[in-house]
């Protein structure tokens, strides 16, 4: 009777992984199509063709459709590393400090002028990835105090790092210009603006690496989230993995950060979906939160450039609006639970 049970449970587990890469199809092929004016099909499809249409969808539209994809994916992933390693559905990479660190090099960089760009890519780009490193390695510092980087102070040093770079953020803008305080404000809503693939050749590795470091400790993953001393028990090196999977996912996320800008929620609402649909075992829990997070992150990205076309809402305003009540109704269920 358990073999059974458990088959029909994987036999679920499969069905969901199926129906999500299905619809990941379907989403990628279908919202390149959606658009304030209806694309030609003739132009679009003839490859020969150098019209408005065409370039439209080969170099603005499926670039960013996958771009958006990409992002959502590994800010989903992230997430639910984080959410493992902190034994809390509440946690995302943004709480640690992460994004605030990224924003905070953005904001120098566009409070500075520097009309510059290191080995290809934007100025703004290299400068949020660098304040995603400070960060990092700031709380990596502050959770080792007395050599002991336990979750806990990791999880309180993140929070004061958070802090600590907003208050800077705010600073830097009250004394800027007109011009650069609205630059500072439109990057801080996140955004996708894409045109041609080389976006998509930049963010590809990120994707790569996370797929392959995160599958890589699934079964510690699974250990993690029973708890510090059974993890142990069963031979994991908590110390270790923790500070492997903290360093890792903070630089991945800071280079998708430093790509969009900081797109919160994705990395709630994706991994805590996914579990009630799935279960907690992190070998079906990972790629389904993966597809997830990559197909909620293209929908997004396509209301914001349709809802009010011709002119567009940044993609972060939407997953904020959407990931406001959900964070609230998450947060009652924790408390009730």
């Amino acid at each position: 009777m358990m073999l059974e049970a458990d088959t029909i449970t994987k036999r679920r587990k499969m069905s969901v992984l199926i129906l999500l890469l299905s619809l990941t199809a379907l989403v990628l092929f279908l919202t390149p199509l959606v658009g304030a004016q209806p694309l030609s099909f003739s132009d679009i499809f003839s490859f020969s063709n150098d019209s408005l249409d065409f370039k439209v969808f080969w170099k603005m539209r499926i670039p960013r459709s996958l771009v958006a994809f990409f992002a959502g994916a590994i800010l989903a992933g992230c997430g639910m590393v984080f959410q493992a390693i902190f034994r809390n559905p509440l946690v995302c990479p943004f709480t640690l400090g992460v994004s605030a660190g990224a924003s905070f090099g953005a904001t120098i960089y566009i409070r500075l002028g520097l009309p510059l760009s290191l080995f290809g890519i934007s100025g703004i780009s290299s400068f949020a990835f660098l304040g995603a490193l400070l960060s990092v390695f700031i709380v990596w510092k502050l959770a080792r105090i007395k050599n002991d980087a336990s979750i806990a102070k990791m999880l309180l040093a993140g929070l004061v790092v958070s802090y600590f770079f907003i208050s800077l953020i705010m600073f830097i803008q009250y004394t800027s210009d007109l011009y650069q305080s609205m630059r500072i404000t439109r990057w801080l809503m996140g955004g996708l603006f894409v045109y041609g693939y080389q976006p998509v050749y930049d963010i590809l590795p990120f994707v790569l690496i996370a797929c392959i470091g995160i599958w890589r400790y699934t079964h510690e993953l699974n250990l993690l989230t029973t708890g510090e001393e059974l993890a142990i028990s069963r031979g994991v090196d908590v110390r270790r993995t923790v500070k492997v999977l903290f360093v890792l996912t903070s630089l991945i996320v800071g280079g998708v950060v430093s790509a969009c800008g900081p797109i919160s929620f994705v990395g709630i609402i994706a991994p805590h979906i996914c579990r009630l649909l799935i279960g907690s075992d992190h070998r079906y829990l990972a790629p389904a939160t993966f597809l997830f997070g990559g197909l909620f992150l293209t929908v997004c990205d396509t209301m914001a450039r349709t809802v009010v076309a011709p002119a567009e809402i940044p993609v972060g305003v939407i997953t904020a609006l959407i990931g406001g009540p959900f964070f609230l109704w998450l947060m009652q269920r924790c408390f009730r639970g």
